[in-house]
């Protein structure tokens, strides 16, 4: 396995110095965000886990392998290249076969982490069932993936343009505990709220820790959601944002939009009707996953 890894100076010193080190996805720089903020957002998360004393390791597939810690002219290239290929657990074997570029959702991140032996992963939101499900079967494979891999995920919950309540559900069927940071609530990546309760509310990184080691040590695989609600002066309110959300899946569906294209025409279309503040909390609840996620990475590392 660990012939298709290549790990970046940074991360194989960390590995050796046995510090804690925290996964980043790549699908947030080439399909997430608009460049150069998809780039600049990526560096300054590199930095704020720095700050908080673990190593990031952002992961792309690029020539044939799986990059784990990317230098500044691979952030470049996935922020800027029109030809990133969006990989999933499906796309990875396909996309280093023939050394193409590929940009790691989080399902495929959650498999190269744990590949590298990272325990902790930050992203923005996971995927998750989408609305109408019980007709198209669109649901994402990042639930699947929290199933069977054992990686916990620091996210501000699911976006409002999924079917919350069925995520939610899928989750609880396949045993994926679903934590919430500072509130009960499971928030709705744009906003704090989505009018959904987490399972179970851990406020601390240490109290998080605890609860991860002790459900992997019982034998129970798979991953952990750990939801950090936006900050609340970056947050957009709920009524505005299910509007927009309502308008652009209405747009969607006429433009015959499905698949894995979804989700960036939903968000472009959100950007494009709020005058860019959804990309403003965008970066904003990213950044405060970071702090979390290496705050996380540390306490795990010390327990």
């Amino acid at each position: 396995m660990h012939h298709h890894l290549l790990f970046s100076p940074e991360v194989a010193a960390a590995r050796a110095a046995g510090k804690p080190i925290v996964a980043l996805e790549s699908t947030i720089i080439s399909h997430g965000m608009p460049y150069p903020q998809n780039v600049q957002m990526a560096r300054e998360v590199e930095q704020i886990i720095r700050s908080a004393g673990a190593v990031p390791a952002t992961i792309a597939l690029i020539g044939g392998k799986i990059c784990i810690g990317l230098s500044d002219e691979q952030l470049e290239l996935l922020g800027t290249a029109p030809d990133a290929m969006k990989v999933s657990r499906r796309d990875m074997a396909y996309v280093l076969s023939k050394s193409l570029l590929g940009a790691t959702t989080v399902a495929a991140t959650m498999i190269c982490a744990q590949m590298a032996d990272i325990q902790v992963f930050v992203t923005g939101g996971i995927g998750g069932v989408h609305r109408g499900a019980e007709t198209s079967f669109d649901i994402s494979a990042d639930l699947q993936e929290l199933a069977q891999t054992s990686v916990a995920v620091v996210c501000a919950g699911v976006k409002s343009i999924l079917d919350i309540g069925l995520t939610l559900e899928y989750l609880e069927t396949h045993g994926v505990p679903v934590v919430s940071v500072g509130q009960r609530g499971f928030p709705a990546f744009f906003t704090r709220e989505s009018g959904f309760n987490a399972d179970f509310q851990l406020d601390t990184a240490e109290e998080q820790a605890a609860f991860i080691r002790t459900k992997w040590s019982l034998g129970l695989k798979g991953g952990v959601v750990v939801s950090n609600p936006v900050p609340a002066e970056a947050a957009m309110p709920r009524e505005e944002i299910d509007r927009m959300t309502a308008q652009a899946l209405n747009e969607a569906a006429q433009q015959s939009v499905t698949g894995k294209a979804v989700t960036p025409f939903l968000l472009g279309r959100i950007k494009e009707l709020t005058a860019g503040r959804s990309l403003a909390t965008n970066i904003a609840l990213v950044k405060h996953n970071a702090m979390v996620g290496a705050q996380l990475a540390v306490a795990m590392h010390h327990a």
